[in-house]
């Protein structure tokens, strides 16, 4: 560790055992321990983060992003999460990071270890967004392929992004280690097989493909080959989709074990402290020579730091590289199998949206296998059979395949140049964010930690040349970000639309929007009781009309992918808050839910 490292742990610890008062900043430029406390009651309390437990029933959106639960809890059930205080007071710190998901958890962990005091702030509970619904693979393979991408950034910039999720496979498994995180990590290899069968048109023009994407990968660092005839141990259904692309370590872990145990390491430690049910409505850096960042929450507390890290998924901002995103909802399943009867490996197809597919234990007889696909844009398609079609794949190929005892949904943004935002947001100079994650959150989430703690100690990375979210999007890409602008444009006409004429159309359990021609429109839910909740159906962040998640019981914003609850719990920004309350029931319910 380095000296300026040691001295600021020591000076912290010093301090902290002296009963001096706290919270305070240690310098990252002079090394010099300011006391700064904001209120006396502050003044004398311990900066060591202590869980709390409560017994009060909750919304199940303060849990995870959506009404279904991902095969995550099976052995790992929210009742087992850590809860916090929300942030009733203001405190000053080094860094404050928002979010307590994989990148926010990341990014706290690598500057905790370089001694820098760190403040997490989470707007509901612990890792109650996207990490948690994840399909648990961990992957140097980019959506694109490596071909595309290296045609859009370069050799170098290919290099660079094997490089850097090599380092996060790598570095999941070192923490694992480091930390006695028993998480089912362990490496395997990846398998890509055509959607095709052997045979059929397209089957060929998949395997030339498969060719390209080996050279380039071999060129790239990762040990590939095209097998002809291989088959996957295990499959043995009647449908032949022979031939693959096998390559070298790939990873899988389970993430909700994982991410529970470096925070469990985090709140061991001096210099971190963690707030949950305070969502932050904004970060702003005060003037433009001034090092000091103000991070607003929705009950009027401030944190005030000299740097701050947005690791929300997307930042919580109007455009700027919200606009340089698509945003897509994906679907997975998991289904027993008897326990080795199909080899530990990631599948992926080629299929438009693919089929991807990973192991985890369910018990002493059974694992599951955990298949997703399906994907579309947040708010424009429904589920429709996408859970089924997910299932029919998954037993005509292997046909021991047991009970679907999950089904869950997450959502991907994905950048329009097939590359993350990580580093200093555009036109900030102490505000960092982390988005954009292309299928590829959780190495993202790891990159994260590394590059923005790099950036914010002053150390050159190399990888902040590839994730730059101040690059400029190259000539190429201006057609495609064009098309992209007029199909989000394109959902406005949701203005002039009705999901259903009358609130007696709306069955019990689920909701629609109603758009009156004298007034705004509605997002109208009926619970299962047959009680009516109003709120509006303009999302805060741009006023696109919400459209009903029939699978996740969630109101979804077409045109940036928001996303609040049944009962209007912000769950997904862009957008800062909760969706507006259009009645009295409405507004007791959002308050209920929020507060419970």
């Amino acid at each position: 560790m380095a000296a300026s490292s040691i001295l600021r742990r020591t000076l912290f610890n010093t301090a902290n055992r002296a009963g001096l008062a706290t919270p305070y900043s240690v310098s990252l430029h002079c090394l010099k321990v300011i006391q700064q406390p904001i209120q006396p009651s502050v003044a004398t309390r311990n900066f060591r983060s202590t869980p709390t437990v409560k017994m009060i029933a909750k919304s199940h959106f303060l849990d995870t992003s959506g009404e279904t639960d991902p095969v995550w809890i099976h052995t790992e059930p929210y009742s087992k999460r850590p809860q916090f205080e929300p942030l009733t007071e203001n405190f000053k710190t080094d860094v404050c990071v928002v979010g307590s998901g994989i990148a926010g958890i990341s990014v706290s962990y690598e500057l905790i270890q370089r001694g820098v005091n760190v403040i997490m702030l989470e707007a509901r509970d612990i890792m109650s967004g996207e990490s948690g619904r994840t399909s648990g693979h961990l992957s140097s393979g980019i959506d694109s392929g490596f071909v595309e991408l290296a045609s859009k950034r370069g050799q170098d910039g290919a290099q660079m992004a094997v490089d850097s999720h090599t380092y996060a496979i790598n570095r999941v498994g070192e923490i694992s280690k480091e930390l006695g995180i028993e998480c089912e990590y362990r490496q395997l290899p990846g398998y890509d097989i055509s959607q095709f069968e052997k045979g059929q048109d397209g089957h060929e023009d998949d395997v030339k493909e498969f060719k390209e994407e080996v050279k380039k990968m071999n060129e790239l660092g990762i040990k590939a080959s095209y097998k002809e005839g291989f088959a996957i141990r295990g499959w043995d259904g009647k449908i032949d989709q022979r031939d693959a692309v096998t390559y070298s370590g790939q990873a899988t872990f389970h993430p909700t074990k994982y991410l529970l145990g470096v925070l469990k390491w985090l709140t061991q430690q001096p210099n971190f402290k963690c707030f949950t049910r305070s969502r932050v409505m904004s970060v702003q850096e005060k003037g433009l020579l001034s090092k000091e960042v103000k991070v607003s929450t929705e009950s009027g507390h401030t944190i005030t730091c000299v740097n701050a890290v947005e690791a929300t998924c997307v930042p919580l901002q109007k455009l700027s590289v919200v606009a340089e995103m698509a945003f897509f909802r994906t679907y997975c399943i998991a289904m027993r199998v008897p326990k080795g009867s199909i080899e530990d490996c990631l599948l992926y197809d080629s299929k438009d949206p693919y089929h991807y597919v990973r192991f985890t234990a369910c018990d002493e007889k059974d694992d599951y296998l955990i298949i997703g696909g399906g994907d579309h844009k947040v708010g424009q398609e429904s589920e429709d059979g996408r859970y089924a079609e997910l299932e029919s794949w998954v037993r005509d190929r292997f046909t021991q395949a047991g009970s679907v005892d999950y089904r869950w949904s997450g959502q991907i943004f994905e950048p329009i140049d097939y590359t993350a935002f990580i580093g200093k947001n555009q036109g900030q100079s102490h505000i960092y964010i982390c988005t954009g994650d292309f299928g590829n959150g959780l190495t993202h989430g790891v990159i994260a930690g590394k590059l923005i703690a790099d950036e914010i100690m002053g150390l050159e990375n190399e990888w902040s040349k590839l994730y730059n979210p101040k690059r400029i999007p190259s000539l190429s890409k201006v057609p495609e970000m064009i098309a992209h602008d007029v199909q989000i444009n394109s959902q406005y006409k949701r203005f002039l639309t009705s999901d259903v004429k009358d609130i007696e159309d709306i069955i019990p359990g689920s909701g629609g929007v109603i758009n009156p021609t004298t007034k705004s429109p509605m997002a109208v839910y009926k619970d299962d009781d047959g009680k009516v909740f109003k709120f509006s159906a303009l999302c805060p962040h741009m006023k696109g009309v919400v459209c009903w998640n029939g699978a996740e019981k969630s109101w979804d914003c077409p045109i940036h992918g928001s996303r609040f609850g049944k009962d209007g719990v912000g769950i997904m920004g862009p957008a800062f808050g909760n969706l507006p309350p259009a009645d009295e029931a409405a507004e007791k319910l959002l308050k209920q839910s929020s507060a419970a």
